[in-house]
């Protein structure tokens, strides 16, 4: 079951890519979960394929572990934000992952 949010339609479901609209400060934050592998997993967010900031996940001696982060991040209009799976699995693909963002104050 997936819940979606996509007022005005500014994130691509099939490229999962977020196009800001506009110029201003935004928020970010995610939220992804691995199997139990016996890996480390990295998450970064990025703005424009640049990698701002990033999640990891490591310990091997537990069945599921859960990454997160979040930031406030000036954008500019038409900038492109994303996750890229740096390196490890996630558990069902990004299925049980999320990703949100929100616009604070338009400049």
């Amino acid at each position: 079951f997936c819940w979606d949010v996509n007022i005005g339609n500014h994130f691509d479901l099939k490229a999962s890519v977020f196009q800001a609209p506009r110029r201003g400060i935004y928020s970010f934050s995610f939220h992804v979960v691995k199997v139990y592998n016996r890996q480390t997993i990295q998450v970064n967010l990025m703005q424009n394929d640049y990698p701002v900031i990033s999640a990891f996940a490591g310990d091997q001696d537990v069945t599921r572990e859960a990454a997160s982060n979040g930031v406030l991040l000036m954008v500019e209009r038409e900038d492109r934000v994303s996750l890229k799976l740096e390196r490890g699995t996630l558990m069902g693909g990004w299925k049980y992952s999320t990703f949100s963002g929100f616009l604070v104050f338009p400049l």
